[in-house]
């Protein structure tokens, strides 16, 4: 795959009483990496407008999962199936801790595609808050027919 591509990130968190949905989604322009047997990507999300872009790295291996993101917010979480691993969630407005269970995580890939699914709960101070999912797709950057 080219250095130069696509990520579309969708995600989904449905929430425990209400049954809210709080859908994401966002397509940017990223960098992809495979480096001793993990893919890598690198994009830049403007969570705010008057705010420095948050800088987020996605690893995928064959151990799971990892998403940072270095910022206006700043967290390292871990998706492992099976297991459920702590982390914290660090904002303008304070630090939250995040508890992370994968339930399900799938990674598609081909020579010109990357496809890459996770359903996991969510916790938050260690309460459940959500049931959620997170699919992130990537093609080359020049590819016309962005396909999900």
């Amino acid at each position: 795959m080219q250095k130069e591509v696509l990520i579309h990130v969708r995600g989904l968190q449905m929430m425990d009483a209400q049954g809210d949905q709080e859908p994401i989604e966002i397509i940017v322009p990223g960098q992809y990496y495979f480096r001793n047997g993990s893919h890598y990507l690198r994009y830049e999300e403007l969570l705010d407008e008057t705010a420095e872009p948050t800088i987020n790295y996605i690893k995928v291996s064959g151990t799971g999962l990892e998403v940072s993101k270095k910022g206006l917010v700043n967290v390292h979480m871990v998706f492992e199936q099976g297991k459920k691993n702590m982390t914290y969630y660090t904002t303008p407005y304070g630090t939250l801790q995040m508890g992370i269970s994968a339930t399900n995580l799938e990674l598609t890939e081909s020579e010109e595609n990357l496809q890459i699914k996770a359903d996991y709960a969510l916790d938050m101070n260690e309460e459940h808050v959500a049931d959620c999912y997170l699919a992130i797709q990537v093609q080359p950057r020049d590819c016309k027919d962005f396909v999900l």
